[in-house]
């Protein structure tokens, strides 16, 4: 059997690492032609390296600044002259920092804001329009969060970046239906990437015994980054909206979900009465 995946030009961000890297592994797997970016170039060419050795083909890999608007639209300019619209569009690059209000500074408030939420919205007005002009249909992935969904403690930065990643990824799931675009919010929970190790917690100092058994039971909880990547592959063949990567996110946002149905049906309908508006797109590579 083909995969959905097989051959299609698959844009993938946060590549040279933890779910980017698996994430952009399983898609080579699946026949995926890769097109890669990281902020980290020497990880980058790591990746692209395991995809070729392992039989996949990266047609495209550049090291950048996702939260760098000049540098995206530069490296969407030069993929689309040399290889037209993707097919699929995956955000995965992310950062984070955790911390009370009181010792939350203005830097990661807005480092958070500026990686996790308009580095996405850079990558999604860069490489969606031409999609929708090709007419093929397509898939957008955004890898939020669990803190997108919950109210997680001391995330409220992190939560302003990745709430809003949730809240461009519902009004595009209507946006792009009719274009045949799927869109699809991935809310991992905790997952092995050098993020956990490394991730800065305003106030606090890491190396306090208390704070380190919690980050060790944080990590004992955490999945794979190919477990991560397995689901987010999962999600788009089976074209899931919402992409849990553990079962206890599920089970979470379960008590967040009453009247769903209702509101999706609603919102749809809304979608489409202010399609009626739109001029037709017109088609073309």
């Amino acid at each position: 059997m083909v995969s959905i995946l097989n051959d299609k030009k698959t844009l993938v961000t946060g590549a040279a690492s933890g779910i980017g890297r698996a994430t952009a592994l399983a898609a080579a797997a699946e026949g995926a032609e890769l097109f890669l970016t990281d902020i980290n170039e020497k990880g980058l060419k790591e990746t692209a390296e395991l995809v070729i050795a392992n039989g996949g083909t990266v047609s495209f890999a550049k090291a950048l600044d996702i939260s760098d608007y000049d540098a995206v639209t530069l490296f969407g300019a030069e993929v689309h002259d040399q290889f037209g619209s993707m097919d699929i569009v995956m955000n995965v690059a992310g950062i984070s920092a955790w911390g009370t209000v009181e010792n939350l500074e203005h830097r990661h408030w807005k480092s958070l804001i500026d990686v996790n939420l308009m580095g996405p919205i850079h990558v999604i007005e860069t490489f969606v329009p031409p999609m929708v002009r090709a007419g093929r249909g397509g898939h957008l992935v955004n890898v939020s969060s669990a803190a997108g969904l919950l109210a997680l403690p001391w995330h409220a930065a992190y939560s302003a970046s990745k709430f809003g990643l949730r809240g461009v990824s519902e009004v595009l799931r209507y946006d792009l239906k009719r274009h045949r675009i799927g869109v699809h919010l991935v809310v991992p929970g905790a997952v092995k990437t050098p993020l956990v190790g490394t991730v800065e917690i305003a106030g606090i100092d890491r190396e306090d015994p208390k704070v380190a058994r919690y980050i060790h039971a944080f990590e004992k909880r955490a999945i794979t980054p190919e477990k991560a990547a397995s689901a987010i592959i999962s999600g788009i063949k089976k074209n899931r909206f919402m992409v849990y990567t553990s079962f206890d996110i599920r089970f979470g946002y379960w008590w967040a979900r009453k009247f769903a149905l209702p509101y999706e049906l609603a919102m749809q309908a809304a979608n489409d009465r202010f399609s009626r508006f739109l001029p037709p797109v017109v088609k073309g590579d």
